[in-house]
């Protein structure tokens, strides 16, 4: 037990960013629009997601009233930039990768805590729970890199008439969603770090075996 102290530290945080990881799936500010035109979006802000677009509307509902609007992605749109496809596929690798580092890593801190001394039911599962941690957070890290960088360069995405978004926003930003990626990124990092960082105690035992 006295040696797993980091790889019970890579348990805690490989949770805290496989959480961070899916929350930022779902969170739609991964860039802040800010738009001139205000006819429809009324509040001159639009959110755009990896699943889908929303702004702020007064136009549909009673004076003194807004509502949100949002117009989800599908598989079909041509007009989605790369980066979000690839945030889309990449998210969900991670999630369920992270998911398989934790499951790894709770079954050998479980041996390790209950006294069983084999090496090989320990060892390799931490092994295999930081080659997880650490393939999680790569694939978080990339589309996280690359949206951020389409917001520091304005990119436009070319959306339908039927999206009442414009093209080009005047202005952009990164939204919530990016900081709590990068996040999730060194928190799982780290705990494919620790993880991998096991030794297996050499005992009297375990050299005569």
């Amino acid at each position: 037990v006295s040696t797993s102290h980091l790889q019970l530290a890579a348990f805690a945080l490989g949770t805290i960013g496989w959480i961070l990881c899916t929350v930022s799936m779902g969170i739609v500010e991964w860039r802040v629009w800010y738009v001139d035109n205000t006819t429809v979006i009324s509040s001159g802000i639009a959110w755009v997601g990896i699943w889908k677009v929303c702004f702020i509307s007064y136009l549909y509902v009673s004076p003194g009233y807004r509502e949100q609007f949002c117009h989800k992605f599908s598989g079909y749109d041509s007009f989605i930039p790369h980066e979000i496809y690839v945030a889309q596929g990449l998210l969900l690798v991670a999630m369920f990768m992270g998911l398989l580092g934790l499951a790894a890593t709770i079954f050998a801190l479980r041996n390790v805590y209950m006294g069983v001394t084999h090496k090989t039911l320990i060892v390799p599962f931490f092994l295999v729970g930081g080659f997880f941690y650490i393939f999680a957070g790569l694939c978080v890290l990339i589309p996280v890199s690359w949206n951020f960088y389409s917001v520091t360069h304005n990119q436009s995405i070319a959306f339908p008439p039927s999206y009442y978004m414009p093209s080009s926003p005047a202005v952009q930003e990164a939204g919530a969603a990016i900081p709590v990626g990068i996040v999730a990124v060194i928190l799982l990092l780290l705990s494919g770090i620790f993880s991998l960082s096991y030794r297996f105690p050499m005992t009297a035992n375990t050299i005569m075996k």
